[in-house]
């Protein structure tokens, strides 16, 4: 199994100057996935898997969009204005995109690579969490389960979490995976028609190193359960990201 995180940390480069941002936004999802880096660094350690954590702010460049989408670089999250971010230079953006976004992609193809060279098979595991309110919506999932044309492993996964009592797993909630909003799940799982998935948990649930652990150990559980039998071959390869 490999794990990633997207958006692990809230790091910027010196030069950028906090991008002109207050350390009260900087603390905010808006910055990073609030709570996954000690989820990831727990579950990794529970299933002995490699995992790859993305440690710079999605505000200087988001490591799971595609480079082209409208939201790879914002100049406005939420209620704050990224002015930092607001006409940059085609120079610039493709400096950002050299430094922080192809390196991560290339650690995780590499990985992905030798195992497929060493004959080894791989599930790729993609790990988020999400804010419990987002503008006037409130959402109410305890997790999501995100997969794009190929649910083999979602569905196994999704199975085991809703045979616990009170737990509200969101089907493709609170997103959904596409090719215009998504990449890591996209280029490296479905791409290589290898298992894979994305899992998002509620933020709220993540705020302590207990409530870290105790999902750790949660999804380590599932996941053994789903990787107990083999799979069933991927459907038809999908459309490349032109």
């Amino acid at each position: 199994m490999l794990l990633t995180a997207d958006h692990a940390g809230r790091a910027i480069p010196r030069r950028l100057d906090g991008l002109g941002l207050s350390e009260q936004v900087l603390d905010t999802h808006v910055a990073w996935d609030l709570g996954v880096a000690g989820l990831a660094l727990g579950l990794s350690a529970r299933l002995d898997a490699f995992l790859i954590l993305h440690n710079y702010s999605r505000l200087v460049v988001d490591a799971n969009r595609p480079t082209q989408a409208p939201d790879s670089i914002v100049s406005h999250s939420e209620a704050a204005a990224i002015a930092a971010n607001a006409h940059l230079a085609p120079a610039e953006r493709q400096q950002r995109l050299d430094a922080l976004f192809h390196p991560y992609h290339r650690r995780i193809a590499a990985e992905l690579e030798a195992r497929r060279g060493r004959g080894q098979p791989s599930v790729l595991v993609t790990l988020h969490s999400f804010t419990p309110v987002l503008g006037s919506d409130v959402r109410p999932w305890h997790v999501g389960v995100l997969y794009g044309r190929d649910d083999r492993l979602a569905r196994r996964i999704r199975q085991g979490l809703e045979v616990e009592d009170g737990l509200l797993v969101g089907d493709n909630e609170p997103y959904a995976v596409s090719d215009a909003s998504d990449y890591t799940l996209v280029v490296h799982g479905e791409r290589r028609r290898i298992p894979h998935v994305e899992l998002e948990i509620r933020q709220d649930l993540l705020a302590t190193e207990a409530a870290r652990q105790e999902w750790a150990q949660r999804l380590a559980g599932v996941l053994e359960g789903a990787l107990a039998e083999g799979f069933p071959p991927s459907p038809a390869r999908p459309r490349s990201l032109g």
